[in-house]
């Protein structure tokens, strides 16, 4: 993973953090898997993502209530 995270050709692309965040989620680390859903919306240009990404993110959260 460190290699990835060190191309900032992946790195810096919102998708790195969405695959992140759902392969956390499977692993059930839900608090870590929000953060990088928001971070993922945060980082993409598109409203369409973004929204789904923050559904997500709400999602996750709420899952543990």
């Amino acid at each position: 993973m460190l290699g990835l995270k060190a191309d900032s050709r992946v790195a810096d692309h919102h998708r790195f953090d969405a695959v992140r965040a759902h392969l956390l989620e499977l692993a059930g680390d839900r608090e870590t898997a929000v953060r990088h859903y928001r971070t993922a919306a945060g980082k993409t240009g598109n409203l369409a993502e973004r929204n789904y990404l923050i559904v997500q993110a709400a999602r996750v959260s709420n899952h543990g209530d």
